[in-house]
């Protein structure tokens, strides 16, 4: 029997569909991140700019991908949140470190090229962040817990009513005439 839950629940994309997505989603965060490090960077070291808006930008790519992304179509969960939260700090290390070669190799380097720097470390790591939701934060066998899966299987349980035939016996009575009897 179909709950309005299990109707709810949708396939999970396919690789390619899903990787359009996180394009989409973490690519629009990860501009509007861009920008708002620049920005921010102004009035804090770049370091911390980059920390802060990297941390608010994860709860909200977590958010999107939970959602959208790869198909859930509910809210993340805290275990998703911390494990993604795993792979942004090395996104983190990624653009910290390709900032840090950048100032090593040039001595100003000018908005436009601290910006291709930035972007395209991202890009990189956003690449091998893409493999790691995917495959570990937002699999499908890893989104239920036990509790779930046993809740769910006592109500599906529940729903299916066993019929089963109740068998007949002959017997025959102390006066010699056959009868039916139910058996319990």
């Amino acid at each position: 029997m179909k709950t309005a839950r299990n109707r709810r629940r949708t396939a999970a994309p396919g690789a390619l569909a899903a990787f359009a997505r996180f394009v989409l989603c973490g690519g629009g965060v990860g501009l509007a991140s861009s920008l708002s490090v620049a920005a921010l960077a102004s009035w804090v070291p770049w370091g911390l700019a980059n920390a802060l808006i990297t941390a608010a930008s994860t709860l909200l790519a977590t958010e999107l991908h939970a959602r959208f992304t790869f198909g859930a179509g509910r809210r993340a969960t805290w275990r998703q949140h911390v494990q993604s939260a795993g792979s942004a700090v090395a996104t983190y290390a990624a653009t910290c470190g390709a900032m840090l070669v950048l100032h090593q190799l040039v001595a100003v380097p000018g908005a436009v090229l601290e910006q291709a720097v930035y972007l395209s470390a991202s890009a990189l790591a956003g690449a091998a962040r893409f493999v790691a939701l995917r495959l570990v934060v937002f699999a499908r066998d890893h989104t239920r817990n036990a509790a779930t899966v046993h809740r769910d299987h006592a109500r599906d349980a529940a729903d299916v009513r066993v019929t089963r035939p109740v068998p007949t016996v002959r017997a025959t009575a102390s006066d010699g005439r056959a009868a039916l009897c139910r058996a319990a």
